[in-house]
This record gives structure tokens, C-alpha cells and sequence, in this order.
């Protein structure tokens, strides 16, 4: 299933309570289980303002389909096309 980058400008996000977080969590989760089994939040990084998260799904529609369901900004979605790391370099 092919994987994509989220980009969520969320302008002081970084100093969100661990609770908020978790109530964010939990939202994005129950949107998730409205939407099916063909959608998986797999992780999220978030810096002082923005939230950058890695999402398995058919399509970047049903990416825009959970912000908007959830109330999140999804500023920008991408495909991912390759994934390296220091292994690439062997």
C-alpha cells in the first residue's frame, strides 16, 4: 500500500500538553475506524509548529478525507517513493 508524508502546519503545536496530545491521538484514531481498515496513521514527528506524519493509504484523497473528517490540517501530501538510510550506502 503505497505510504505518504503529511505535512500539518499547526503553529505552536510543540508545546501542546502530553493530554493534548493524546485527545488528538484519540480523535485521529476514531476518524481512522470510521474510514476502514485501508487507512493506518503509522507515526507522527512533531517539531515547535508542525506535525509531520506517516500515513499508509490507496490514496492521498482518503489522507484529505480523515483531516477534513478530523479537523486537521493536511497542508501538504506526498507520496513516498524510495526510503533509504546508512544501510543504502553498503
Amino acid at each position: 500500500m503505497p505510504q505518504f508524508v503529511i505535512e500539518r502546519d499547526m503553529p505552536g503545536v510543540g508545546k501542546l500538553t502530553a493530554g493534548d496530545l493524546k485527545g488528538a491521538s484519540q480523535t485521529s484514531c476514531t476518524v481512522l475506524r470510521e474510514l476502514g481498515p485501508e487507512i493506518q496513521w503509522v507515526h507522527s514527528y512533531v517539531t515547535d509548529d508542525k506535525i509531520y506524519c506517516i500515513y499508509r493509504a490507496p490514496s492521498a484523497e482518503l489522507i484529505r478525507q480523515h483531516a477534513k473528517t478530523a479537523g486537521f490540517p493536511a497542508n501538504s501530501i506526498a507520496e513516498v517513493r524510495a526510503t533509504i538510510d546508512p544501510t543504502t550506502a553498503e
